[in-house]
């Protein structure tokens, strides 16, 4: 069933060394922004925030679909997304994230608490 293990442990391994060097683009920055004042961070901390999720993401943590739904967003057209949930200490309750890979970049969807009714967004 796609994605494989291997092919989410490679997204989050891109996805780590993108962060960590700042090679991060937001998909929509008013939601994204929005999501993030809710839980009480700014823009600002974003690559700390996913490098620390990051580090603790496993293939099991993955909550998008099988396989990866695809992008209709304007600036990452038909690009797979890659969806997971895991717990921050920094933030300090569970997050939902989905990023996708383009260009050598992480493109951040969504970067929230968790909130399953709305996994889908």
């Amino acid at each position: 069933m796609l994605p494989s293990r291997k092919t989410l442990i490679g997204k989050v391994l891109f996805a780590q060394k993108a962060s960590k060097k700042g090679d991060i683009l937001l998909v929509t920055p008013d939601i994204i922004v929005a999501d993030l004042m809710e839980l009480g961070r700014s823009v600002e901390e974003i690559p700390q925030i996913l490098c620390e999720l990051l580090e603790n993401t496993r293939p099991d943590d993955y909550v998008g679909t099988h396989p990866p739904q695809r992008s209709y967003e304007a600036n990452i057209p038909g690009c797979e997304l890659f969806a997971f949930r895991t717990k921050s200490k920094t933030i300090g309750c569970k997050v939902y994230f989905k990023f996708t890979i383009k260009d050598n970049y992480l493109w951040l969807v969504s970067l929230h608490r968790d909130r399953p009714e709305k996994r889908g967004r």
